[in-house]
């Protein structure tokens, strides 16, 4: 179980870092700032370091801030994994970018509520993951509205050189945004590892391992490498034409609202605070700009993906402790 257990941890983690590079090099890359393999080898690099420089507060928040680590089994765990591993297929293949945060979190309440009852969630830690979930893509629109008008402002006079600027200073701000990823959704992977550690009496308390923290580094920084060719093509193209100065500015509103949340212990969805901040820098300009279509089809998608994972985790969970193949299997 423990085997199966991280394996799946990382599937998911590898399906993050897949799902998730968009975000941080689509707009680079639609504004011809990188290409697509340099963009996305630096940032697998960078999403590799960024849990070691850090810390792990996510991964504890994730870990002891749920669910009483004690008090769940392997199969509450394995079925959260599994219905949150679905939900990415989904959304990948259908090039929708959904939170992979909320797929994970969503998975572990349909489980628990089935596996071990309400009781055993910490409601405290619950709503810190809720409020940090759904208030970092206001604050990700916010601040990549506001950062523009005064990138705009300051750059009134410039002339259209300014633009060699923007394109290379993303090479700064791309790292930024590549950091706080790697700190912020590895750190996720992390805690369920973690958790499942505990569960199983593997380790008597919660404290992460230094081989848990390379193994969760390590999957999401490949899946980044190899890239969401689909969700990409999402983000940088179907919102707005996107320029240098648009590139600059979501990513380095994104990348300041993530890193904040990571030093708090706070897990958002890198998907939404991109996606919300992409949408700002444009609205920035005029509202009309933005194809409101498709920010639309992606607030949809964030609705549903917590009951939707719910269910499908519950779901994987009856077939777990109810199917007699797969309980011998397990």
């Amino acid at each position: 179980m423990v085997i199966a257990l991280i394996a799946l941890a990382l599937v998911f983690d590898f399906l993050n870092g897949l799902h998730d590079s968009s975000n941080i090099v689509a707009t680079m890359i639609s504004s011809r700032a990188f290409s697509p393999t340099l963009a996305l080898g630096v940032v697998a690099v960078a999403e590799f370091t960024g849990p070691f420089l850090f810390g792990v507060a996510v991964a504890k928040t994730i870990g002891e801030d749920v669910v009483q680590p004690h008090t769940i089994t392997m199969e509450v765990i394995l079925a959260a994994l599994i219905g949150a591993i679905f939900w990415n297929l989904i959304t990948w293949f259908l090039g929708i970018p959904s939170s992979s945060s909320h797929a994970l979190i969503g998975g572990f309440l349909g489980a628990v509520m089935v596996g071990a009852g309400f009781e055993v969630i910490v409601v405290s830690g619950l709503e810190k993951i809720l409020i940090a979930l759904f208030l970092s893509p206001i604050l990700g629109f916010v601040v990549g509205f506001l950062l523009t008008k005064i990138i705009f402002f300051l750059a009134r006079r410039a002339t259209p050189k300014i633009n060699n600027f923007f394109s290379r200073s993303q090479l700064l701000t791309s790292l930024a945004l590549a950091f706080s990823h790697g700190t912020n959704d590895a750190q996720k992977t992390m805690g369920v590892i973690t958790l499942g550690l505990v569960t199983s009496g593997v380790i008597q308390e919660f404290h992460v391992p230094t081989w848990v923290i390379g193994a969760s580094a390590g999957a999401i920084a490949l899946g980044t490498a190899f890239g969401g060719w689909r969700l990409i093509k999402t983000l940088g193209g179907k919102f707005y034409k996107i320029r240098p100065v648009h590139s600059f500015s979501a990513q380095l509103a994104s990348a300041s609202v993530i890193i904040t949340a990571s030093l708090f212990g706070g897990p958002v969805s890198t998907t939404q605070v991109v996606s919300s901040a992409i949408i700002g820098v444009g609205s920035s300009e005029r509202f009309s700009k933005v194809r409101w279509g498709v920010a639309v089809d992606i607030v949809t998608a964030w609705i549903i993906t917590i009951p939707a994972t719910g269910l499908v985790s519950a779901g994987i969970y009856w077939l777990l402790t109810n199917v007699e193949w797969l309980t011998r299997f397990f």
